[in-house]
C-alpha cells in the first residue's frame, strides 16, 4: 500500500506504531480504493463518497484536449521510435538512450503535470491512451505520409530485433481472446530434448552460447499451439498504451515515464487496460532484464509498477482469467532460468542427466529474477488466484519442473589434498535464489492448504513433487548410496514435500500414511537432508578446511534466521517423519555410519578408523549425538502450536544474548505465512516477549559505548524454560551456545540453585502427534542401545576421543528412552529368563527399560594387533557364552561402503540391511543392480587395510551399573551412589520428577536411576543389588599404590587450580586499581556525587627534602626532571569555543523548527566580549586594550592530561616508531598525535615538567609578618627585573616547542587581535589568556563554583603548575614598561599633571575598565617563577580594592538619580568614621560624588538604566549584588591558589562561598567574627588612601565621559554572571525535526540539499558533503566546525537521526540521541519507527562537549578530508 504525504497526515485514523517507509522512486496513491485498504483508513478528502450532485465537466471545456492528445501522445511516441537506434552487435548505449530521454522531459512532465489536474484529464487519456481507432489511424504508417511510414518501419525493425513477431491481422492473437481451459504445457521427458525451448529468439541464442553441448537435457517443451507460443515471441499492439509500455521497457523504465504510467492508476477503467497491457509484455520485460546493465534499477522500477497492479484481489482474479497470468508467469520463469543452466556433478558424475542453475551466473549472482519473482509471490497471496494454481495439474508439473534446476545447485566437493585456490563467494546467491524463487512461493501456497476442505491440493502437490522427486533420483542414478565428499544444501524439492506433508498432518487432518511412499522411496529420501546434517557436523570439525572460509559461510546461512525455517527445519522434519516410518537398526546405523564413527563404536581401548583421522573422531562422535537428540528432541512440526513456536525461538534467541527488539524481530524465523500469528510485530508476537523478558533500558556508561535497549529473559525462564537443544540448533556461531550456558550457570549460581558447573538442563518434550509416534522406536532399538552401552563403557574405562559433551548426550538420550518408554512390561518375571534364550544378539528385546539391567559378560573385538586386549587369555567358554560381537563379520560385498575392506559395523545391522536389501531388489529393475557394485567398490581404497585380530573382552556390565559406576567417577568417592528409596519409600510412590531439572552430570545420573527405578522392580532390585555389591559391609580396605597416585594427583590439581584462582585474583584486584588510578577519564565528568574525586597529587604536602619523582610510562626508569633530560606530561591540546557558548540567560535555547523561531546569538559570552574589545580599540591606544580584557572565549587552547609523564627523548623515539608503524592509526603521527603508551588515550603533545624540589615549594608556602606596603613593593621590584630566556638545554628547547604547540593549535584569528598584526602584545595577550581558559573551563567541568571543594579533576590529572611555568617563562620575556605597568596604578598616587600633554595620542584604558582576573594573571605570570604565597597574596588584597571599586561604580550606574543622590547622601555622614574605608556605604557614597563630576550620570542615560533596572535597592540587594559581581573573580583566584601552592579548596554551601573564599585567599583578617551578617566590604585592605586612589580611578573615568557617556556607561556594566554552557534543547518527537529540516533549501544554491544537518551548538542548518557549499575545498560541515567550536562540531544528520562529531581533521558517528519506544536507535531511519529525546544520552553527549572528552570517549575516528 503506497500513501502521498498528503493522504498520510491527512488521515482520520492511524495507529500509532505504524512504521512509514520513505519513497524515493514516486508511485500512486492507494487513498480511496477500497480494494487495496480499508475505507475507515482513508484520508478526509477520499471520504466523501462521489453522488449525483456533483457536477460533470461541460463536455466544451475537454473538446480540445480530446483533439489534442491524441497527436501529442503520437508525437511523443515518433520521438521514441526515432531516438531509437538498434546497433548491429551491442545493446544500445545508455547515453544515447538518456540523450533521447532528456530531450524529451518537457513532453512527459506536461504529461504528468496533466495527471495531477484530476479525474476528469485522466479519463480523457485513458479513453486516448486506450482508444484503437486513433492509434491505427495515426500509426499505420499507411497513406502518403513519407515520416509517417519511415518511423512505422522503424518500430517493426525494434520489435524484430527485440526477437518479437508482428502477426498478420488475420491470425487470431491468443492472449487478447483466451480460450476457456486448464493450460496446455506440457513436460517432455528425458529422451533426447536436446534443442532449445520453443523458438527461442536470437537473444535468448546468444546466452546460450556453449550450453548445447551439456548433454542430454530435461526440458520443459511448450506444445505447438499459437497461443503457448506467444507468450513468449509474438506481440501486437493496438493502442497508444501498449506502444508506450514497450518503448518504456525498451528504454528500460525511465523514472519520468513510470511516474506518468503510475499517475494514471486512480482512473478504474485505465487500471484494468494498463495491467493487460502489462501482463502481455511480460516476457518482453523478462528479456529486456536480462540484458539490461543496470538491472538493479530496472528491477526496483519494475516492482514499483506490479506491485501497484497485482495486490489488488480482483484486478489479479480478472487478469488470471482472462490474460492467463498464472501460465504467462511460469513460462515466463522457467524460460529465465533455462538460459543458466549446467549439468549436475552430484552423485554419478559422468551419466548424471540432471541439469542446475549455474550460480556463477550474472542472472542469479545478480538477483535478477526478483521483480519477476516477487510478482509471482504477491499473486499467490490472492486466495482466488493460488486456488487456480493448486487446481491446474499442468502448471503444477511445470513449476516443479521449475524447482528442480535448483535441486542439487552449487555443489561442494570436499578438498582433500591442496587448499583450493580461489574461494567462490557465490553460495549466497545459490541460498537467496531457494529462498525466493523456491521457499517463498510454497510459504504463498502453504497459507492457502488451512482448512479440510483444501486436503486435494495438498495431494496434488505432494503427488507431483514425489514424480520429480522420482525423476530427480533416476537422472543423478542414485540407488542407495551417497557420493563421498560431497554436498549440496539445495534440496527444493525434499522441502516442499515436507512442508505440505506438515500443513496436510497439523491443519487438514490429513492421514500421514496416505501421503507417504514406499519404504524405499523413503530410504531414499532420507539420504541426502542426513548427508547435509553429517557434512554440518564436519565442516564444524575443520574436515573441510582446505576449501576455505565459504563452506563454513554455507553452514551458517543453511541455519541462519532468515532461512532456517525454509532449509533445515524441513530437512529434519523430512528426517523424523523417514524415521517413524523405516526400521530404526536402520536408520540408526545409517546415521553413525554418515557420520563415520562406526570404527569408534568398539569396546576396545584402540581401533582403527579407514574414514576418519582420529583429531576429527570426537567432534564427529558428539555431532551424531547432538544430532540424534535434536531430531528426537524437536517438536517444531510434530505438535507445538505456532504460540508454543514462537515462545521456544524467542527464549533460544534471548538465553543466547541480551537482544533489542529489532534483533529479536530479525532473529525470529520469518513465516511469510501472513495469518500464522508468527509475524514479525503482531499482537502475539508483543505478548509473548512480554511475557518471556524482561526490558532493560537504555545504559549510559562513562566510557563505554551507547547501550540499547534491552530484553533479557525472566529468572522463571531460566528456571524452566532453558532449552539447550533449541540454542544447538538455532546457532550459527558455536560460541553462542556457551554464551547461552554461561549465563544458566551464572543464573543459577546468583539465585542460589546450584553451585557448581550445570550441565544443559533436561526438559519435557511437548507430546508427539499421533502420526510421528513411530519416531519414539529410535529409542527402543537395539542399535541404539549397543551404542549407549558402548559409550558408558568406553567413557568409565577413560578411553580416548569421549568428552563430557558425549556423556552428556547419551544421558540425554537415555532419559528421553526412559520418558518415551512403551507400557509398562507386563510380566516382569517372564524376562529372567532372556539370558538364557538370547544367544545371537547383545540385548534380549527392543524395550530400554528391560535393556539397561542386561548384563553382558563377554564381547569378541576386531582390534589392531598393538592393542592391550590381544595379550590377554581368552577364557575357554568365550564362543557359547559371547552374545554376538559388536563389531564381528564384513558386510555382504553388494552393501559395502565407502568404509569397505575392514568396515567394522554390528552383525546386527548387517543383517537389517541384508532385509532391507530384498525389498529392494525385489522393486527394482536389472539397472540399477548393474550399477550397485561399481557404486559400492569405486571408494575402497587398495592396500589400506590395516593388521587386525579378534580378541575377546569381559565386559560382565548392564547399563545400570556402568551408571552407578559413572556416578562414583563423577563424584570422585567411592560408593557415592546410594538408593534415595530405601530411607524414603514415599519417593516410588508419589515421586516428583520435575518437568525442567538443574544440576550436573551426578544429579543427571541419579535422576535416570530414579525414573529407571519407578518403571520396573526389577530394574529397583537390581539396582540396590549393585549398590549392596559395590559398598560391601567391611572394614575399608587400604588404599592401594595406584589409587593413591590417583588420588595425589587428584590433590595436585586441586591445589593448582586453587594458585591459579589466587593469582588472577590478584591479577583482577591489580588491573582494577590501575583503572581506577589512571584509565578513567571520566571519574569527575561523570560523577554526580563529590566523593569520587579523590585527590591524586603529583607533588604531596608532606614536606621532603627530595625532588619532585616523575615515572617515565616508555622505559620504566624513575628520576626527577632535569635540565638535560626533562620529562613531560602527556598531554592533550585542543582549541575551544565552550567558553564562548555561556550566556547570562537561564532559558534554555531551543533548536529552531519553523521559519519564525530563529537563534541569534548576541547574548553569548563570546559576542559580548568581543563587542567589549573592540569598544576598547575604538577609543583607547591599542596596546593598553590588549592588557585590559582576555580572549580565548571563543578558540582558547585547552589543556588536558591523562596524568602519565614520560622522557622527552623517550616520546620522540616513540613517535619515530609510530611513523614507521604501517597499521592504519586512528590519528596523524605526522600532526605529532599519538597515543598514551600506558592508557592508550589520545595525546599530540608534552608539556615539560619544570626542575624543582618539594623542599623549595614549601619555604615559599611560609606566611611572612612583612607589611602590605613592603609586599607591593618587593613585587614592583621582581616584576621590574628583566627576565632572560635561560640558556639553550634540552628543557629550554622544549618550553618553547610546546608554546609553538599551543600557538598552532587554534586559528590564527583566535590569537590575533592586534590593530598592528604581529605585535607582542598579541602574543602577550594570548598567554595569559590560555591560563584563563583552562581555569574557567576547570570551574565550569565543578559545576560553575567551587562549593564543592576537593582537588581539581582527580588532581593528578591536573597540568596547571606546569602550564603556569611554561608560561610564566615566555611572558617574562616581555616587559612592560614600568611606566605603564598597571600596578602602579593601583598601588600608588600619581600627580595630576602627569595626565596632560598625550591629547594628541590615545588614552590609556581606564583601569576601572580593566578586567580584574586578567590583571591577576599579568601580574602573576609577570613574578619570577615559583611565587612566593606572602606576593600572591598582596597581589589579590591590591586587586580586590580595584574589583569592589568596579562593583560599586556598576551598582551606581544601574540605579536611578533618586538613589543615587539618597546613598550619596547617607555615606558622606559617616566619611569620617573610623572603619570608612571598609564600610560599602561610604565607599559607594564617594563613587557617586566623584563620578558625578563628569557626564556620566546624564539624564538621558539615567533613564534608560532606570529601565534596565526599576528594582528597589535595599541593603541585601546591594550587597548581594557586590557580591555576585566579585564572586568570578574569588573563585578563578582560587582554583589559581590550589593549583599554585596545592591547598585543598574546602567545600561550603552556596550561601557561604563569598566569605569562604576570602577567607581562603586571606582576604578577611583572622580575627573576624561571622556573628553579625557578612559585609563583603570587611574584606578590603587598600594600600594607598580609599578615596585617594578612588578619587585618582574615577578621574579617569570623567575624562572620557566628557566626549562619550554612552560608552562609558557600557563599559562600567561588565556582565561576570555567566550561566553554564548548554546545547540546544531538542524536541520531544524526532518526527518535527525531520517535517521541518528534510525539506528545508540550502541558502547557497537555494535547492534541498541531500544530507541535510543541524548544528546543535548554535542552530545553523549545513549540507553535509554538498559541494554547492563547499569554499576552499571545505565542505560546509568542517568549515562550520572552525567558525562554531574552533575545530569540534556537533551535527544531527536530518536524514540519519544520527549525531556526528567533527574534531580537528577526524571525525566519528556518535550514534543516536533519539530512540523508539523500545530504547533502539533507528539509524538512517529504515525501520520506520517512531523515535523519541532520550535525556539521558542527550545529557552525556553534553557532558562529552563541555568536559572536551570526545577524543578519549569515542574510539571510532577517521579522517574526513574536509569532505564533510
Amino acid at each position: 500500500m503506497s500513501l502521498c504525504a498528503e493522504c498520510f497526515t491527512r488521515a482520520t485514523t492511524r495507529d500509532t506504531t505504524s512504521t512509514c517507509s520513505r519513497s524515493q522512486a514516486g508511485g500512486a496513491c492507494d487513498c480511496g480504493d477500497s480494494n487495496v485498504m480499508r475505507e475507515s483508513g482513508f484520508c478526509r478528502r477520499h471520504q466523501i463518497k462521489s453522488s449525483s450532485n456533483i457536477p460533470c465537466v461541460p463536455k466544451d471545456l475537454l473538446m480540445m484536449s480530446e483533439f489534442v492528445l491524441p497527436r501529442f501522445i503520437f508525437c511523443l511516441i515518433q520521438y521514441l521510435r526515432e531516438g531509437y537506434n538498434e546497433p548491429a552487435a551491442d545493446v544500445p548505449s545508455e547515453k544515447d538512450l538518456s540523450k533521447v530521454l532528456q530531450l524529451l522531459e518537457p513532453q512527459i512532465s506536461f504529461l504528468e503535470d496533466l495527471t495531477k489536474m484530476g479525474g476528469a484529464m485522466r479519463s480523457v487519456l485513458t479513453q486516448v491512451l486506450t482508444n484503437q481507432q486513433n492509434y491505427k489511424d495515426l500509426t499505420s504508417g499507411l497513406g502518403e505520409n513519407t515520416c509517417a511510414k519511415k518511423s512505422h518501419e522503424k518500430y517493426l525493425i525494434a520489435l524484430k530485433s527485440s526477437g518479437l513477431t508482428y502477426p498478420e491481422d488475420k491470425l487470431v492473437y491468443g492472449i487478447q481472446e483466451p480460450s476457456a481451459g486448464t493450460s496446455t504445457l506440457a513436460v517432455q521427458g528425458f529422451a533426447g530434448a536436446t534443442g532449445t525451448l520453443g523458438q527461442l529468439d536470437s537473444s535468448d541464442e546468444e546466452d546460450q552460447d556453449g550450453s548445447q553441448g551439456l548433454g542430454k537435457r530435461k526440458r520443459v517443451k511448450l506444445s505447438s499451439s499459437t497461443k503457448d507460443q506467444s507468450i513468449m515471441d509474438v506481440l501486437k499492439h493496438k493502442s497508444f498504451l501498449e506502444e508506450l509500455l514497450f518503448w518504456t521497457i525498451k528504454y528500460e523504465f525511465p523514472q519520468k515515464m513510470v511516474t506518468f504510467l503510475l499517475n494514471m492508476l486512480p482512473d478504474q477503467e485505465y487500471k484494468v487496460a494498463f495491467t493487460k497491457t502489462f501482463v502481455q509484455h511480460y516476457a518482453f520485460i523478462m528479456k529486456t532484464l536480462k540484458k539490461s546493465h543496470e538491472s538493479d534499477t530496472m528491477s526496483n522500477r519494475i516492482v514499483h509498477i506490479s506491485v501497484q497492479l497485482f495486490s489488488n484481489e480482483e484486478l489479479a482474479r480478472q487478469v488470471t482469467e482472462e490474460c492467463q497470468l498464472l501460465d504467462i508467469m511460469v513460462t515466463v520463469l522457467l524460460y529465465m532460468m533455462e538460459s543458466c543452466l549446467i549439468k549436475s556433478e552430484l552423485q554419478d558424475e559422468e551419466n548424471s542427466l540432471h541439469v542446475v542453475v549455474n550460480c556463477g551466473e550474472a542472472l542469479l549472482k545478480n538477483n535478477t529474477y526478483w521483480p519477476l519473482v516477487s510478482d509471482f509471490i504477491n499473486i499467490l497471496s490472492h486466495q482466488s488466484v493460488a486456488k487456480k494454481f493448486l487446481e491446474d495439474h499442468g502448471l503444477l508439473v511445470t513449476w516443479m519442473n521449475f524447482v528442480s534446476f535448483f535441486q542439487g545447485m552449487n555443489l561442494n566437493k570436499r578438498e582433500l589434498n591442496e587448499h583450493v585456490e580461489f574461494e567462490s563467494q557465490t553460495y549466497y546467491a545459490a541460498f537467496a535464489a531457494e529462498l525466493e524463487a523456491c521457499a517463498q512461493p510454497m510459504w504463498g501456497l502453504l497459507s492457502h492448504c488451512k482448512v479440510r476442505e483444501t486436503q486435494e491440493y495438498t495431494r496434488n502437490v505432494v503427488r507431483y513433487c514425489l514424480e520429480a522427486l522420482q525423476d530427480w533420483f533416476d537422472a543423478i542414478n542414485f540407488v542407495d548410496e551417497p557420493a563421498p565428499n560431497q554436498v549440496t544444501f539445495h534440496l527444493p524439492l525434499h522441502r516442499y514435500y515436507a512442508m505440505f506433508l506438515s500443513k496436510a498432518v497439523k491443519c487438514q487432518e490429513l492421514d500421514l500414511d496416505s501421503v507417504l511412499p514406499d519404504q524405499e522411496m523413503l530410504m531414499k529420501l532420507m539420504i541426502h537432508p542426513l548427508q547435509i546434517q553429517a557434512s554440518l557436523a564436519e565442516i564444524h570439525s575443520n574436515m573441510w578446511v582446505r576449501n576455505g572460509l565459504q563452506i563454513k559461510g554455507q553452514a551458517m546461512t543453511y541455519v541462519q534466521s532468515h532461512f532456517c525455517n525454509s532449509m533445515i527445519d524441513p530437512d529434519i522434519y523430512l528426517l523424523q517423519v523417514c524415521a517413524s516410518r523405516l526400521d530404526p537398526d536402520y536408520f540408526i546405523s545409517s546415521v553413525f555410519e554418515r557420520f563415520k564413527v562406526v570404527d569408534l563404536l568398539t569396546m576396545a581401548s584402540q581401533h582403527q578408523n579407514t574414514v576418519l583421522d582420529a583429531e576429527h573422531e570426537r567432534s564427529m562422535l558428539e555431532g551424531a549425538l547432538t544430532f540424534l537428540v535434536i531430531l528426537l528432541s524437536l517438536r517444531l512440526h510434530l505438535g507445538m502450536s505456532d504460540d508454543e513456536i514462537l515462545r521456544a525461538e524467542m527464549v533460544a534467541q534471548l538465553c543466547m544474548n541480551d537482544r533489542t527488539h529489532s534483533s529479536l524481530l530479525d532473529l525470529i524465523p520469518e513465516n511469510p505465512n501472513p495469518k500464522s500469528g508468527i509475524i514479525p510485530g503482531s499482537y502475539s508476537f508483543e505478548s509473548v516477549l512480554s511475557a518471556v523478558a524482561d526490558f532493560k533500558a537504555p545504559v549510559f556508561e562513562p566510557g563505554g559505548s551507547m547501550q540499547q535497549g534491552m530484553y533479557t529473559p525472566k529468572a522463571e525462564v531460566w528456571d524452566q524454560e532453558f532449552d539447550p537443544v533449541m540454542v544447538i540448533l538455532r546457532t550459527v556461531y558455536r560460541r553462542d551456545v556457551q554464551s547461552a550456558m554461561d549465563r544458566y550457570t551464572a543464573f543459577l549460581k546468583q539465585n542460589g540453585k546450584f553451585p557448581g558447573n550445570p550441565w544443559p538442563p533436561y526438559k519435557k518434550r511437548t507430546p508427539l502427534h499421533p502420526s510421528y509416534k513411530g519416531l519414539m522406536r529410535l529409542l527402543h532399538c537395539k542399535t541404539l542401545h549397543i551404542v549407549l552401552f558402548t559409550l558408558l563403557y568406553k567413557i568409565l574405562m577413560d578411553h580416548q576421543n569421549l568428552s563430557e559433551h558425549v556423556l552428556c548426550m547419551v544421558l540425554y538420550l537415555i532419559e528421553l528412552g526412559l520418558e518415551n518408554s512403551a507400557d509398562e512390561e507386563s510380566d516382569e518375571e517372564a524376562s529372567v529368563c532372556g539370558p538364557e534364550r538370547c544367544h545371537d544378539s547383545w540385548f534380549p528385546g527392543s524395550n530400554l527399560v528391560a535393556n539397561m539391567r542386561h548384563f553382558i559378560n563377554y564381547v569378541r573385538v576386531r582390534v589392531p594387533e598393538t592393542a592391550p586386549e590381544v595379550k590377554r587369555d581368552s577364557p575357554a567358554s568365550t564362543s557359547s557364552d559371547s552374545l554376538g560381537s559388536l563389531q564381528s563379520s564384513r558386510r555382504p560385498k553388494v552393501l559395502q561402503r565407502e568404509n569397505s575392506g575392514t568396515a567394522q559395523v554390528f552383525s546386527l545391522v548387517a543383517e537389517r540391511r541384508k532385509k532391507f536389501q530384498e525389498i529392494i531388489n525385489r522393486s527394482s529393475n536389472e539397472a540399477n543392480q548393474v550399477v550397485r557394485p561399481k557404486t559400492s567398490s569405486k571408494w575402497s581404497a587398495p592396500g589400506s587395510a590395516p593388521q587386525l585380530t579378534t580378541a575377546i573382552l569381559e565386559i560382565k556390565e548392564s547399563i545400570l551399573s556402568l551408571l552407578i559406576k559413572l556416578h562414583h567417577k563423577l563424584s570422585g568417592k567411592q560408593n557415592s551412589y546410594y538408593p534415595p528409596w530405601l530411607d524414603d519409600i514415599e519417593i516410588l510412590i508419589q515421586p516428583e520428577i520435575p518437568k525442567y531439572s538443574h544440576g550436573d552430570g551426578i544429579t543427571a545420573v541419579e535422576r535416570i536411576l530414579l525414573k529407571a527405578a519407578l518403571q520396573s522392580r526389577m530394574n529397583k532390585r537390581i539396582i540396590e543389588e549393585i549398590c549392596r555389591k559395590v559398598t560391601p559391609p567391611v572394614p575399608p580396605r587400604k588404599v592401594t599404590a595406584a589409587e593413591k597416585k590417583t588420588l595425589d594427583k587428584e590433590e595436585r590439581r586441586q591445589k593448582a587450580r586453587e594458585r591459579q584462582q589466587k593469582l588472577l585474583a590478584e591479577f583482577a584486584s591489580r588491573q582494577k586499581s590501575f583503572m581506577e588510578t589512571a584509565m578513567d577519564v571520566e571519574r569527575f565528568f561523570f560523577s554526580d556525587s563529590p566523593e569520587n574525586d579523590i585527590p591524586m597529587e603529583i607533588t604531596t604536602a608532606e614536606p621532603q627534602v627530595s625532588e619532585a619523582v616523575y615515572d617515565c610510562v616508555i622505559c620504566g626508569q624513575s628520576g626527577p626532571s632535569s635540565e638535560d633530560r626533562p620529562t613531560g606530561l602527556v598531554v592533550l591540546l585542543q582549541a575551544s569555543s565552550v567558553l564562548g557558548q555561556c550566556r547570562d540567560n537561564t532559558e534554555p535555547k531551543k533548536l529552531p523548527i519553523t521559519e519564525e523561531e530563529q537563534i541569534y546569538p548576541w547574548d553569548t559570552c563570546a559576542a559580548v566580549h568581543d563587542v567589549r574589545l573592540s569598544l576598547l580599540q575604538r577609543y583607547f591606544k591599542d596596546s593598553s586594550c590588549l592588557l585590559a580584557v582576555s580572549i580565548g572565549w571563543e578558540g582558547g587552547v585547552y589543556v588536558q592530561t591523562c596524568g602519565h609523564t614520560l622522557h622527552i627523548d623517550c616520546h620522540k623515539s616513540y613517535m619515530e616508531s609510530l611513523r614507521n608503524d604501517q597499521v592504519l592509526q586512528g590519528f596523524s603521527v605526522d600532526k605529532g598525535e599519538f597515543t598514551c603508551p600506558l592508557c592508550r588515550q589520545f595525546a599530540n603533545s608534552v608539556l615539560p615538567c619544570y626542575p624543582g624540589s618539594n623542599m623549595e615549594n614549601n619555604l615559599w608556602h611560609r606566611p611572612s609578618n612583612k607589611s602590605l606596603q613592603d609586599l607591593i613593593k618587593e613585587v614592583e621590584e621582581l616584576q621590574g627585573r628583566p627576565g632572560a630566556f635561560p640558556s639553550e638545554t634540552n628543557l629550554s628547547k622544549e618550553m618553547e616547542s610546546v608554546m609553538k604547540d599551543i600557538k598552532n593549535t587554534t586559528q590564527k584569528k583566535y590569537r590575533d587581535y592586534s590593530k598592528t598584526p604581529g605585535s607582542p602584545d598579541n602574543d602577550f595577550l594570548f598567554m595569559y589568556s590560555v591560563a584563563r581558559t583552562n581555569l574557567e573551563l576547570e570551574l565550569i567541568h565543578r559545576g560553575g563554583n567551587l562549593c564543592s571543594g576537593g582537588a581539581s579533576t582527580a588532581g593528578k590529572r591536573s597540568c596547571l603548575n606546569q602550564l603556569f611555568h611554561v608560561l610564566a617563562l615566555h611572558m617574562r620575556l616581555y616587559s612592560i614598561d614600568s611606566e605603564f605597568n598597571p600596578w602602579r596604578k593601583l598601588t600608588q598616587l600619581e600627580e595630576m599633571n602627569s595626565q596632560l600633554g598625550n591629547e594628541e595620542q590615545q588614552p590609556e584604558v581606564p583601569i576601572l575598565y580593566h578586567d580584574v582576573t586578567s590583571l591577576l594573571l599579568i601580574q602573576i605570570l609577570m613574578m619570577p617563577q615559583p611565587l612566593r604565597k606572602d606576593h600572591f597574596t598582596c597581589i589579590v588584597k591590591v586587586l580586590f580594592a580595584l574589583l569592589y571599586t568596579q562593583a560599586l561604580a556598576a551598582l551606581s550606574v544601574k540605579c536611578n538619580e533618586e538613589d543615587r543622590s539618597a546613598w550619596k547622601h547617607t555615606g558622606a555622614l559617616k566619611k569620617n568614621t573610623c572603619d570608612a574605608e571598609k564600610s560599602y556605604k561610604v565607599l559607594l557614597s564617594f563613587v557617586i560624588s566623584e563620578l558625578s563630576k563628569g557626564k556620566l550620570y546624564h539624564e538621558e542615560g539615567a533613564q534608560e538604566c532606570a529601565m534596565v533596572s526599576p528594582i528597589a535597592w535595599s541593603s541585601e540587594s546591594m550587597e548581594k549584588y557586590l557580591q555576585d559581581f566579585c564572586l568570578p573573580f574569588l573563585r578563578i583566584t582560587s582554583l589559581l591558589q590550589h593549583h599554585l601552592f596545592g591547598e585543598d579548596l574546602p567545600s561550603c554551601q552556596e550561601e557561604e562561598e563569598f566569605s569562604v573564599l576570602s577567607s581562603c585567599l586571606g582576604l578577611l583578617p583572622t580575627f573576624y567574627q561571622t556573628e553579625h551578617p557578612f559585609i563583603s566590604a570587611s574584606c578590603l585592605d587598600w594600600p594607598v588612601p580609599a578615596f585617594d586612589i578612588i578619587a585618582q580611578w574615577c578621574s579617569e573615568i570623567n575624562s572620557f565621559t566628557e566626549r562619550h557617556a554612552e560608552q562609558g556607561k557600557a563599559l562600567l556594566i561588565q556582565e561576570s554572571r555567566w550561566k553554564l554552557p548548554h546545547l540546544l534543547q531538542l524536541p520531544e518527537n524526532y518526527n518535527t525535526i525531520f517535517q521541518y529540516y528534510h525539506r528545508k533549501t540550502c541558502s547557497v544554491c537555494t535547492k534541498v540539499p541531500k544530507d541535510p544537518a543541524v548544528c546543535l551548538v548554535c542552530g545553523t542548518f549545513v549540507c553535509l558533503k554538498g559541494l554547492c557549499c563547499k569554499q576552499q575545498s571545505y565542505c560546509e560541515c568542517v568549515l562550520h566546525s572552525q567558525n562554531c567550536g574552533a575545530g569540534t562540531g556537533i551535527f544531527l544528520l536530518v536524514n540519519a537521526s544520527v549525531i556526528i562529531i567533527i574534531r580537528g581533521h577526524r571525525f566519528c558517528l556518535w550514534g543516536s540521541v533519539y530512540l523508539d519506544a523500545h530504547g533502539e536507535e533507528d539509524r538512517d531511519l529504515r525501520r520506520g519507527k517512531p523515535l523519541y529525546i532520550c535525556k539521558e544520552r542527550y545529557k552525556v553527549l553534553e557532558q562529552q562537549w563541555i568536559s572536551h572528552t570526545f577524543d578519549h570517549i569515542n574510539k571510532r575516528w577517521g579522517p574526513h578530508y574536509n569532505g564533510l
